[in-house]
């Protein structure tokens, strides 16, 4: 298979200004925005020592800006030999979890491709929306049951390839945290 790629790259010298963003520019910088807590459920096992330090590291970070907190809900929780099953008693475990008055954003490799400043957009959107907290939840790893799907407010992917949930875990808390910066205007994102 023969495959075709170009690219166009401008070079950007010490006394000219830095590249633009790629991206569109996220509607919500430099206002007020509302700061819902967050509050991440996501089904799996206990991370990797690697892992949890990347993840600590965002974590506090993410803290400066909002109140957040994780939820893990153990996989498998009967331990069914069914994945059928294995989803169903996951969902009930996190359909337990989620109120009422929660926004909630489903993380699905078919969900909806956001980029970081859409994400910021997402943040700025929920506080909007009268909910009290934003619930981010991730799937086991035969992925959500039927009522969580019915239930989520927005259903978003992380990438189009499939994340184990430690991954994920770890991609959702960067680009939280990224997008805090791109609505305060800070320099974390260019």
């Amino acid at each position: 298979m023969a495959v075709s790629v170009s690219a166009s790259f401008q070079i950007f010298g010490s006394d000219s200004s830095p590249p633009p963003s790629p991206g569109k520019r996220c509607k919500y910088v430099g206002q007020s925005v509302r700061a819902l807590p967050i509050r991440i459920l996501w089904v799996g096992k206990k991370r990797s020592q690697g892992a949890q330090l990347v993840f600590d590291e965002y974590f506090e970070k993410l803290k400066l800006y909002c109140s957040v907190n994780e939820v893990q809900i153990r996989s498998n929780p009967k331990n069914s030999r069914d994945w059928r099953v294995q989803v169903e008693d996951e969902d009930k475990a996190v359909m337990n979890l989620i109120r009422p008055n929660d926004w909630v954003v489903l993380l699905d490799e078919r969900g909806q491709d956001l980029g970081s400043e859409e994400m910021a957009e997402l943040l700025g959107d929920a506080g909007n929306t009268g909910a009290s907290e934003l619930s981010f939840c991730i799937g086991g790893p035969y992925g959500h049951g039927q009522r969580l799907r019915e239930r989520a407010n927005l259903c978003i992917k992380l990438s189009s390839m499939v994340f184990n949930h430690q991954i994920a875990l770890l991609v959702l808390v960067e680009q939280l945290y990224r997008s805090w910066t791109i609505l305060k205007g800070q320099k974390y994102h260019h």
